[in-house]
């Protein structure tokens, strides 16, 4: 005697609780005709029927108590966070990439402690504002200008930062921005995409005793001063900007001077620091000059005096006394400010 088909799928449809409305109408006819044709099944299609009545009531209850809502929410953002930036990453974090590069597009990273190897270690992050998807060309610059400015703030000591690291950028898509992603993170990572960090390159006041501290605020203050020279490429195209920029130098620096000493810093490290600060003050007279200069010649003959005087290297023994790098970055050498490697790229998540 064969058994019966509907009875069958009724069973299964009941034990899946899968369509349970579909599973106890099938019950239903297979009952009916395994009384006309005499099939076996009749056990098959009662149970069918009973499970899938409490499919049915369950349902009922999923759906009285908002549970089919929340199921669907919490489908959709799982959903949603696949497409997008499915990682967060906090400022001091180190990771490893899946790919083992710092450029295209990350869908997801390795956090590892920063102690051992890493491919990245995170400095700063900042959101950008609302609006349409700029274009992935504006939020690189973004990225790239803004990430530039904020390494300082956590790497104070640019010395201390090897030659072979780069900054790089995690950036939003724009299918993530549609999502509301709008945050940008700042990275520093090896210019070799096969080689790796080691060790943190944090130096901030968080991890700086406050001699150190004090004396990379003050160094921090002057490069900045430093930085802000005019876009003309010399003297003579811009004598005007120059000598404005010379000013402002100038108020720094012996800003700076003054302020330096008046910190009180431990017995080993106070003669270089009152030896740098008597350079210091001179420098800034030379700025000063410089600022009024009346002509181009003149500008060049003080600045160059200007320079020589707070020149890195003579910092090297202050340096050593705070337990700070004393080796300038290959850029340095013969200019008054900078560190670190050449610039990175960034990764679209």
């Amino acid at each position: 005697m064969p058994v019966n088909g509907l009875a069958i799928a009724a069973l299964v449809l009941g034990i899946l609780c899968f369509v349970p409305a579909v599973g106890l109408v099938l019950g239903i006819v297979a009952l009916v005709q395994i009384k006309k044709r005499g099939e076996r099944g009749k056990g098959m299609a009662v149970g069918g029927m009973v499970m899938s009545s409490i499919g049915i009531g369950l349902l009922a209850l999923v759906v009285a108590t908002g549970g089919a809502r929340d199921f669907w929410d919490g489908f959709r953002d799982a959903a949603n966070d696949s497409g997008g930036a499915a990682f967060s990453l906090e400022v001091g974090e180190c990771f490893d990439t899946l790919s083992g590069s710092l450029g295209g597009l990350a869908f997801d990273v390795d956090k590892v402690p920063c102690a051992g190897g890493h491919d990245a270690e995170v400095f700063a992050d900042f959101t950008m504002g609302d609006g349409d998807y700029p274009g992935d060309a504006t939020v690189a610059d973004a990225a790239d200008r803004r990430c530039h400015q904020l390494r300082s703030t956590y790497a104070m000591d640019s010395w201390a930062i090897p030659d072979d690291v780069a900054v790089y950028y995690f950036t939003p898509t724009s299918q993530s921005w549609r999502r509301g992603d709008r945050e940008i993170s700042c990275l520093f990572g090896n210019t070799d995409e096969k080689g790796s960090l080691t060790g943190s390159l944090r130096k901030d006041q968080l991890t700086l005793d406050p001699d150190q501290y004090s004396y990379l605020s003050s160094a921090r203050a002057i490069d900045s001063a430093l930085d802000s020279a005019p876009d003309a490429e010399s003297v003579e195209d811009d004598l005007p900007g120059y000598k404005e920029w010379a000013a402002h130098v100038s108020e720094t620096v012996a800003w700076e001077a003054d302020g330096l000493p008046a910190h009180r810093f431990g017995p080993t490290v106070r003669g270089p620091v009152a030896a740098l600060a008597k350079d210091m003050a001179l420098s800034a007279k030379e700025w000063a000059k410089a600022a009024d200069a009346p002509d181009a010649d003149t500008f060049y003959t003080h600045y160059e005096k200007a320079v020589k005087l707070i020149d890195p290297r003579k910092t090297v023994t202050t340096r050593k006394a705070l337990g700070l790098a004393t080796t300038p970055p290959k850029y340095d050498e013969g200019d008054a400010s900078g560190g670190g490697g050449e610039d990175g790229a960034g990764i679209e998540v």
